[in-house]
């Protein structure tokens, strides 16, 4: 075999463990899922293929409700993510000196324990007669017989809280790269330290931002943890359904179609994420 003829072969190989790992666990469960989402039927007498679209349409229509909250959950979760993330990553990448790589330590830290046990935390944190309900309580905030915990903004927390680092990490790694000279001549030319930040900083970081979203937003939607330990049935979210359809209710082919549904629907959402933010917008930034 010629030297051009391996070089060309070479990228393909090295595709190729990655390509078989997909085709097997992602692909060939995801084609099967399909299959049983067009079967009819129930778990005591038997689940037919029959090309049973109607699952689809009752999917979407039974459903919406979920889907919708679903996706104003982790809507707000990844901006609050997003306020809390950007000034973070910002001091780590320009301020932090020599105490950088422990504060990164500290942001991945939460990762060395189960996500059930920090999900679990937050019930004590919130919980009625907890430290920040009584605080709250103090200033105003909440009632006397308000509650924080079980209620909306305890699964939006909660879901921050966890997904919070998917966030950091990217925004840290573009800020990072970003030549501090850049902003150095922005004011040498002029520019107000608004101005250097919202037409160099903000710009050079639009990668950061448009991953450390999608990596927030997507598993934000399909998470049912939060919902189910720090909510009630009212803070329901999608994947409590899906969930409940698979192990408690075991109607199999339902399950299969609202998971397609939510695939489907979270597809457009990040198609239209990345044209409104400009996908040549961010291939230059990233150069």
């Amino acid at each position: 075999m010629r030297l051009s003829q391996r070089r060309t072969l070479l990228p393909y190989l090295l595709l190729a463990p990655g390509l078989a790992w997909l085709l097997v666990f992602y692909l060939v469960p995801s084609l099967n899922q399909v299959y049983v989402s067009l079967q009819s039927g129930n778990f005591e007498v038997g689940y037919t293929f029959d090309w049973n679209f109607a699952t689809y349409a009752d999917a979407l229509t039974d459903y919406q409700e979920q889907f919708l909250r679903s996706l104003r959950f982790a809507a707000t979760a990844t901006l609050a993510a997003f306020v809390i993330s950007f000034p973070l990553a910002y001091f780590i990448a320009f301020k932090a000196g020599r105490f950088r790589n422990l504060m990164l330590l500290l942001i991945i830290l939460p990762f060395f324990t189960s996500y059930l046990v920090r999900t679990g935390a937050w019930q004590i944190i919130l919980s009625d007669n907890g430290f920040v309900a009584e605080r709250f309580r103090d200033v105003g905030l909440l009632s006397d017989g308000g509650r924080l915990l079980a209620t909306e903004f305890a699964v939006v927390a909660g879901i921050t809280y966890n997904f919070l680092p998917f966030m950091a990490l990217p925004l840290y790694v573009s800020l990072e790269k970003i030549d501090a000279r850049l902003i150095e001549a922005a004011t040498d030319l002029y520019a107000s330290r608004r101005q250097a930040f919202l037409r160099v900083t903000l710009p050079l970081a639009l990668p950061g931002i448009f991953a450390g979203s999608l990596l927030t937003f997507i598993p934000a939607v399909g998470d049912f943890v939060n919902a189910q330990l720090l909510g009630t049935s009212r803070q329901s979210m999608i994947g409590n359904v899906i969930q409940s359809k698979f192990l408690v209710v075991t109607d199999y082919p339902e399950a299969a179609a609202l998971s397609f549904v939510l695939l489907l629907v979270l597809v457009a959402c990040v198609a239209i994420y990345s044209r409104a933010l400009g996908a040549r917008s961010l291939q230059e930034a990233a150069v």
